[in-house]
């Protein structure tokens, strides 16, 4: 089977039991030249079990509550069900219990991830080529499970001397089809198939790949920086940005995160608005509670610049004539306009407007304001879970009451029907700058218990 693409793997045996301190290149290294072992050789990946390195690197902790630590370790929680939490850790990786591990290690203790996976990945390939003389790339590994699939299987955490993205964008495939979207996570293959080996409690935390020197960097060289002459980013290449993970939100945190990233903003770019998000965010309003079992929302969607400019023109003349029968001056009335630009400085504008079919007539006044009242909040709740969804689709958004003071105008501008109450106007658009931080509210300032 001479000439046909292949690779050999195999544990590495003859690794102590690691302590705080010890040189994992140098027990490497003397495992690898054990009588009746191959050896390392130039282009061998080497992977390597992070629960070593963590011992190695001290990062075995006193924790009689793992839950503590995990708090420690963790920047936020992508979901939750019992005791189990799904967490981004200080790494930027999503995992089980922020990667914090009660296993192989003395009861009251923990085992934390390597400080620096990447850089422990470094040492250890630096080590072994001092020691040895050989070019290898190594792989930190550590057991995830997936989204969507049973079982776990172990990932790159850090990297070093590895290509741990081959990037096949703008190839082809076998029927010359382009390859648009193709980025293969090498790495993480690599630590899968060293997992198939050192296999989860066989006490062998260290494998071997030949075969494969096509992904190892070209050696550093003396002087020279580590990944000379090739892509060494380390794993942390593999985390994918938060801007462009579909998948960054878990279940029950998915709504508080939504909420919380619903934001006023007031600064936009120029890209232009995606309508289908806008209206996958009408489908998440018209979700929300209303009185009768009916539906009292409308949303007037002004994609085009005409249309939005034409409207705003109109109510930028409405309110100037307001103002000067209040009595302000040219000079106050230009200031007031001014701040009132928002809706102009945002690509796309959408009219949410009050209906009241279904709604019911009463003898007194006093019911029928409750009635009115009570179609108004439903409005509400159909503009907050519009800007919500919004959010979930990244897009920016501000809820200015303008059309509220001039409906007459807003509906003979847009041809609405009398019966609709257009309920401000919601600005929409790719946030220009990231909003200042949130002021925090302590939300039992806001409840009383009877």
């Amino acid at each position: 089977m001479t000439g046909l693409p292949a690779y050999r793997v195999w544990a590495l045996p003859g690794i102590p039991e690691v302590r705080t301190g010890d040189d994992i290149a140098k027990l490497i290294a003397s495992a690898a030249t054990a009588d009746g072992l191959p050896g390392l050789a130039d282009g061998d990946v080497l992977m390597v079990t992070s629960k070593i390195l963590s011992k190695a690197e001290g990062r075995v902790v006193q924790a009689d509550d793992r839950e503590a630590a995990i708090d420690a370790e963790a920047v936020r929680v992508v979901a939750r069900r019992g005791p189990l939490r799904i967490v981004e850790n200080r790494l930027g990786l999503i995992m089980a219990a922020a990667g914090v591990d009660a296993s192989n290690t003395p009861a009251g203790t923990v085992l934390l991830l390597p400080e620096d996976p990447d850089a422990s990945a470094r040492r250890i390939r630096t080590g072994l080529r001092d020691t040895l003389g050989v070019n290898v790339g190594v792989v930190v590994t550590d057991t995830f499970g997936r989204p969507w699939r049973s079982g776990l299987t172990d990932v790159a955490i850090g990297a070093a001397g590895v290509r741990v993205l081959d990037d096949l964008r703008g190839g082809t495939d076998a029927h010359g089809n382009p390859l648009s979207a193709t980025v293969v996570a090498t790495a993480d293959e690599l630590a899968a198939a060293g997992d198939l080996v050192k296999g989860k409690a066989a006490g062998l935390p260290v494998a071997v790949v030949r075969g494969l020197s096509h992904v190892v960097v070209p050696d550093v060289g003396a002087g020279a920086g580590d990944g000379a002459g090739g892509a060494d980013e380390g794993a942390r290449a593999l985390v994918r940005d938060a801007a462009d993970d579909m998948f960054r939100l878990g279940t029950s945190e998915a709504v508080r995160e939504a909420v919380t990233l619903r934001r006023t903003v007031r600064e936009f770019t120029d890209d232009p608005v995606d309508g289908g998000a806008v209206r996958r965010a009408v489908a998440a309003a018209v979700t929300a509670p209303a009185p009768h079992h009916t539906t009292p929302w409308r949303f007037v969607l002004l994609e085009s610049a005409e249309s939005r400019v034409r409207l705003l023109d109109a109510m930028r003349d409405a309110w100037i004539a307001d103002l000067r029968g209040d009595g302000f001056t040219e000079e106050n009335i230009a200031r007031r306009v001014r701040r009132g630009d928002v809706l102009r400085k945002a690509p796309y504008l959408v009219v949410p407007c009050l209906v009241m079919d279904g709604s019911h007539t009463y003898p007194d006044a006093r019911r029928n304001a409750s009635e009115r009242e009570m179609f108004v909040v439903a409005a509400g709740a159909g503009v907050q879970n519009f800007l919500v969804a919004l959010a979930g689709e990244r897009l920016g958004s501000a809820w200015v009451s303008s059309t509220m003071f001039c409906r007459d105008v807003v509906r003979e501008v847009l041809g609405l029907p009398a019966d609709w109450d257009p309920m401000g106007a919601v600005a929409v658009g790719r946030p220009a700058v990231a909003p200042p931080a949130r002021v925090a509210r302590d939300a039992a300032a806001f409840v009383t218990v009877r």
